[in-house]
C-alpha cells in the first residue's frame, strides 16, 4: 500500500518475462533429490528446503491438486494484535473483509500456506490497490522456493508505511493473488483496507 512499491505485471501482461528472467525447466522432486547427491553442502540445503518431503511426497489435502494451499493472510501493524483474513472461505465472503489501519503506521503482510506434492519454484505474492475505482499502486513480492512439508509455512513482507494525510484516508480495494515461476496461479481474491486518522 505504500506509495513507493515494486510494480507487478498487469493482468494481460502476466505471461511476459520479467527483466529477461527465464525460470528453469520444471523437474520432478525425485530428480532434484538425486541430482548432485555427492555434494554434501547441496544435500544439506535440499534437506533444509524439503524437510519432511525429502523422503517422499507430502500430501496435505488429497482433493487439492495444487502444490500450494494458501490458508490465511494477516496484517502486522506496530502496537496492534495480528489480524487475519481466512483465505479458505468463499471469495464472496473474503471480499467483504476489511482491515483498519492508522495512517502513517508501519506494517507488514504475513502469508500462511502449505506446500504439498512437489517443490514450488519462485512463489510470489502480487497485489493491486485501487481507490474509488482508480488503481493507485501495485507490487510483486518475491517469496522464494519452498519444498513440501507437513507444517504450515509462512512468509512476511518487508516493513512498509501506511499513507498519511487527509487526502489518503479512506477505503482501498486490494486484488491479491499467488503465482509461481511455472505460471501456476494458486489463488486470487479481493479484500479491503480502511486508512483512518486513528485505530477504531
Amino acid at each position: 500500500m505504500a506509495e513507493h512499491e515494486e510494480t507487478a505485471p498487469e493482468a494481460d501482461e502476466e505471461e511476459e518475462e520479467t527483466l529477461g528472467y527465464k525460470p528453469p525447466a520444471p523437474k520432478a522432486l525425485e530428480e532434484i533429490v538425486k541430482q548432485d547427491a555427492e555434494d554434501e553442502s547441496l544435500a544439506k540445503y535440499k534437506e533444509a528446503l524439503l524437510g519432511g518431503g525429502l523422503s517422499g511426497n507430502v500430501i496435505i489435502d488429497e482433493t487439492n491438486p495444487n502444490k500450494v494451499i494458501v490458508q490465511k493472510l494477516s496484517l502486522l501493524a506496530e502496537g496492534r494484535d495480528e489480524v487475519f483474513i481466512d483465505l479458505t472461505k468463499p471469495k464472496e465472503d473474503i471480499k467483504k473483509e476489511s482491515f483498519t489501519m492508522k495512517e502513517g503506521c508501519k506494517y507488514q503482510i504475513k502469508i500462511y500456506f502449505y506446500v504439498q506434492r512437489d517443490i514450488v519454484v519462485g512463489l510470489r505474492y502480487e497485489q493491486k490497490v485501487s481507490r474509488k475505482g482508480v488503481q493507485v499502486s501495485k507490487m510483486t513480492q518475491m517469496m522464494g522456493s519452498y519444498g513440501p512439508k507437513p507444517e504450515l509455512q509462512s512468509f512476511t513482507t518487508a516493513t512498509e508505511e501506511a499513507p498519511s494525510g487527509m487526502l489518503y484516508r479512506g477505503n482501498y480495494n486490494i486484488k491479491s493473488r499467488f503465482a509461481d515461476d511455472d505460471q501456476n496461479k494458486y489463488v486470487a481474491w479481493e479484500w479491503n483496507l480502511a486508512v483512518k486518522k486513528d485505530w477504531d
